[in-house]
């Protein structure tokens, strides 16, 4: 288990050194001998749905460790800027390139893309329950679904020890976010909080809803969901004035403007898919012979935006320093 305070600083750096991963250009990387005949590469193309720290730390990881793998490849890169049709029109390219493999980045790209292809072997990650909203005998990939939720919901009391209602916040449209919200009430309910649910159909209804939330509830949560993470200093330009903790999904939300989190490693999860890719390319496995995999406790990591804390004026625990 890892603790992690961080200031606004490093929320600039992991921005800088992430940035690639979200280019709508594409990104080549070879390494090591090629696994086929001589002069023959592997061609890998990734589909990211939006550019935030939490998905390019995914891309950034699986791309780093595929070029340690001693694979011959080529890897394209290309963003959706949060539209699934864009996603759809990037995995038909990728399927008319012939692939050797394609990693979608979040649940919309992994959905673009298994409805492109039956044939080319699919990873995903970043999804949070890909069985469910991902099937079919050529996907597999990582989880980001927080199997330690309980820990995550006991940072509202260290945080908040007066709040008895808890606001959830998430994009309707995101069926990940649907499946969390609702574990998250459940979660709350059972450590004794009411639970008042907000959720905006796209971006622009952020806002409107954060401001409601923040009039009639006493701490907000909010799961990993991809509308609300790129709209997070929005979030924070509200809760911190009106002195609101945001508990949130993942540690890159929190430096964005929430407040904690008890996170899974995106950077982590990049490399388990890609130590999946390897099964697949290498050794020839099929993605259904390989299970979805999700975050060890290990991997896990508490995350405390340090300025936020001092903008609410919040105590941070000694458990979490």
């Amino acid at each position: 288990m890892k603790k992690w305070i961080a200031s606004a600083a490093a929320v600039c750096l992991a921005a800088g050194v992430l940035a690639g991963c979200g280019s709508a250009s594409s990104q080549q990387g070879s390494a090591g001998q090629p696994s086929g005949g001589e002069g023959d590469s592997l061609k890998i193309g990734i589909v990211q749905l939006v550019q935030h720290n939490a998905l390019d730390a995914a891309c950034q990881g699986f791309q780093d460790k595929m070029n340690e793998s001693g694979l011959n490849i080529e890897i394209e890169v290309q963003n959706g800027s949060g539209d699934q049709a864009a996603c759809s029109t990037i995995a038909s390219k990728f399927v008319s390139d012939k692939k050797d493999l394609i990693l979608a980045i979040a649940t919309p790209a992994a959905q673009a893309v298994a409805q492109a292809t039956q044939d080319i072997p699919i990873l995903v990650t970043a999804v949070t329950d890909p069985a469910s909203d991902v099937p079919g005998e050529n996907v597999t990939g990582t989880s980001d679904m927080n199997q330690y939720l309980s820990k995550q919901i006991e940072l509202v009391a260290d945080f908040a020890p007066d709040a008895e209602t808890v606001g959830i916040l998430y994009c309707s449209a995101e069926s990940n976010s649907v499946l969390q919200a609702e574990q998250a009430q459940a979660e709350l309910e059972k450590q004794g909080y009411e639970v008042k649910i907000y959720t905006a159909a796209d971006s622009n209804e952020i806002q409107a809803v954060t401001q409601k939330a923040c009039s009639e509830v006493d701490a907000i949560y909010i799961p990993t969901d991809n509308t609300f993470a790129s709209s997070m200093p929005t979030v924070a330009q509200i809760t911190g004035p009106a002195k609101i903790p945001v508990i949130c999904g993942e540690e890159n939300m929190t430096l964005s403007g929430g407040l904690a989190t008890y996170s899974v490693d995106y950077y982590r999860l990049g490399e388990m898919t890609a130590e999946q890719a390897i099964q697949i390319l290498k050794d020839g496995k099929s993605p259904a012979d390989i299970p979805v995999g999700f975050a060890a406790e290990d991997d896990m990591k508490y995350v405390v935006n340090e300025d936020m804390a001092a903008t609410l004026g919040v105590t941070i625990p000694d458990k979490l320093k």
